[in-house]
């Protein structure tokens, strides 16, 4: 993983951590467990850090609860 991509990840962790009020562990292991991270954050990189992070936290917020995880 790029250093790039690493801080995409590091700075959408801290973007759902504050929107879902949650402690950044708790949402690293909800995107982990889900395949967020492996699956969309990474893979997507290109595209997703373009957007903006109140889309970026709607959508991903999105893809959990589509997998099962309730926020």
């Amino acid at each position: 993983m790029s250093k790039d991509v690493f801080s995409f990840v590091i700075y959408m962790i801290h973007e759902l951590a504050e929107s879902w009020n949650k402690l950044p562990s708790y949402v690293f292991h909800i995107l982990k467990e889900s395949g967020c991270i492996d699956n969309y954050l990474i893979p997507y990189f290109d595209v997703l850090h373009t957007l903006g992070s109140q889309y970026l936290v709607h959508d991903i917020t999105e893809y959990v609860e589509k997998r099962g995880v309730s926020i």
